[in-house]
């Protein structure tokens, strides 16, 4: 099982953005991983993968069902949300102009996340992907823990790179 973890942690490294699946699934393994020994502390290490599996096909599933939707649906209740506190706060208005204003920042807020969605997952991918990589480096080769945070932040800077076709060649996604 030593090996699931560096390869998982590669796919999100570099594919996190490319698939997004990937990244939801490798997060599931990561928190199958951490919680499952928590969860069960007698598991076998056959228990804890079959349980990080899991959640990786779970999460992966979800992911390719609900991402646009997900995404467009939470953009909108924080547009609209962050629009009615600071009206709130800053005058009294009528319900109708509250609903409208609310419509008009949900609609923003879809578009801010649909934007900014791409450079979320680029960072956190290389940064999950990153982790585990350097993880399973300290374990494998037994170097200092201040090695991984070091390691982390290189292969989060490689792996943004990556996605980003700033190394690699390809043209980024449009």
């Amino acid at each position: 099982m030593a090996w699931i973890a560096p390869l998982v942690g590669l796919a999100l490294l570099v594919l996190g953005r490319r698939l997004y699946w990937v990244f939801v699934a490798g997060v599931g393994f990561v928190t199958g991983l951490t919680l499952a020994p928590r969860l069960l502390p007698h598991a076998s290490e056959l228990t804890i993968a079959v349980v990080a599996v899991a959640l990786a096909v779970a999460g992966a599933l979800v992911a390719l069902l609900a991402q646009a939707v997900a995404v467009g649906i939470t953009g909108f209740l924080a547009g609209g949300a962050i629009a009615a506190l600071l009206l709130r706060n800053i005058a009294h208005t009528s319900d109708a102009v509250a609903f409208a204003v609310y419509v008009a920042a949900g609609i923003v807020g879809v578009a801010l996340s649909l934007m900014l969605f791409d450079s979320a997952l680029i960072l956190l991918s290389s940064l999950a992907g990153a982790a585990l990589l350097a993880g399973s480096a300290v374990r494998a080769f037994e170097t200092p823990q201040l090695a991984q945070a070091g390691l982390v932040v290189v292969l989060a800077i490689v792996g943004v790179l990556v996605q980003t076709r700033v190394i690699g060649g390809a043209p980024p996604r449009q």
